[in-house]
């Protein structure tokens, strides 16, 4: 099986990453489907946020069963060359034969592609948890969530939201930070899954995250205060070492239990089958 991730970030993004020992985002992803996939799979990168011309030769877009999108710390608002690049990729993709699974940045590009719109969350930034992502009756037949719990936290970071959607595109879950944290929607010869949050970060990449990002973290009263702050990406950083503070952190099963919290990448998966 042939998967095609887009990175969403541009090299500086991906850069911090490395340099403080992290994964960048399409290594992670790359990583996880295939430590889920049931199936041999072929995964191949493409960087439109970084280079121009950013399909290599001799590669053909309908080469790949799957695409996957990453998410990315670009707002699609800004309109520079590394999101237009990528708007326009997604609006050729949707034009053409593909299961298409898009996180956070991916959600929000293939709902712009798709005739959607993204605003600047006025609610604020949702970071390290969405807290009770809710499904809806038709989050609850989708075939993404099966197996899924009805109301589950997962790991997330975004500024962002949905505003308005594509035509005929199905919410399937919300939470009280955003309405849009899940949807379905087919374009043209396309079927997409994406989601708000990030079902493919787990613990110990979110604890590098907290490190890179503290002020943030800090001054957006993310954390109430510092030993807050420490106390989860501690958690984080080793959840077997620090399992006894999981009750008192309110940490379910569901956001830190690889199975569980990658359950949607994993029935997208599994829907190649069909």
């Amino acid at each position: 099986m042939n998967i095609l991730i887009v990175d969403g970030n541009e090299k500086i993004a991906s850069d911090k990453y490395v340099e403080i020992g992290m994964d960048t985002q399409y290594e992670v992803y790359s990583k996880i489907l295939t430590k889920l996939s049931n199936k041999t799979i072929n995964i191949t990168v493409i960087h439109p946020a970084i280079y121009e011309n950013f399909i290599p030769l001799g590669m053909n877009l309908d080469d790949f069963d799957g695409i996957v999108w990453t998410g990315s710390v670009l707002n699609i608002y800004d309109d520079t060359p590394p999101i237009t690049r990528q708007i326009e990729l997604a609006k050729d993709l949707l034009n053409r034969k593909n299961k298409i699974f898009g996180s956070c940045w991916g959600l929000q590009v293939l709902v712009t592609a798709a005739g959607g719109k993204i605003r600047k969350n006025p609610k604020g930034l949702e970071a390290i948890i969405a807290k009770n992502i809710e499904l809806n009756e038709e989050g609850k037949k989708h075939p993404m969530y099966k197996g899924k719990a009805n109301n589950f936290d997962s790991f997330c970071w975004h500024y962002d939201e949905t505003e308005s959607l594509p035509k005929d595109t199905k919410i399937l879950a919300s939470n009280k930070k955003s309405k849009v944290q899940a949807i379905h929607f087919a374009k043209e010869k396309s079927i997409v899954w994406a989601v708000q949050y990030h079902p493919e970060f787990d613990p110990l990449w979110i604890s590098g995250l907290m490190n890179q990002r503290k002020k943030i973290l800090l001054n957006s009263k993310i954390f109430t205060n510092k030993n807050q702050y420490y106390s989860y990406k501690n958690f984080f950083s080793n959840i077997e070492k620090y399992s006894y503070q999981k009750k008192d952190l309110n940490i379910s099963d569901q956001l830190i239990n690889e199975k569980m919290h990658s359950l949607e990448l994993y029935n997208w998966l599994n829907s190649f089958k069909d």
